[in-house]
């Protein structure tokens, strides 16, 4: 599988949860139905919490990549309700 496209980014390795998913939700919602959100977080909680938590919002998860430095970058598909 190649690199995946994305739209926007936000890094949120410097919030703690949960900032982490605040700041996650406030950078999808400024997107169009359909756009990708890269998310780069750092490993534990983030790692754990807001993959599930854009899940429970209706968003589509493509992808979670191990950085293998520690962060992870997620990404998102906006869903629109």
């Amino acid at each position: 599988m190649g690199e995946i496209r994305f739209d926007e980014q936000v890094d949120i390795t410097d919030k703690v949860c949960p900032m982490t998913f605040v700041k996650a939700k406030m950078a999808i919602d400024e997107l169009d139905d359909g756009e990708v959100l890269a998310i780069r977080m750092n490993d534990g909680e983030p790692v754990q919490n807001v993959p599930r938590s854009m899940k429970e919002e209706g968003h589509r998860i493509l992808k979670l990549q191990d950085n293998e430095d520690g962060t992870y970058t997620l990404y998102v598909r906006k869903v629109e309700d």
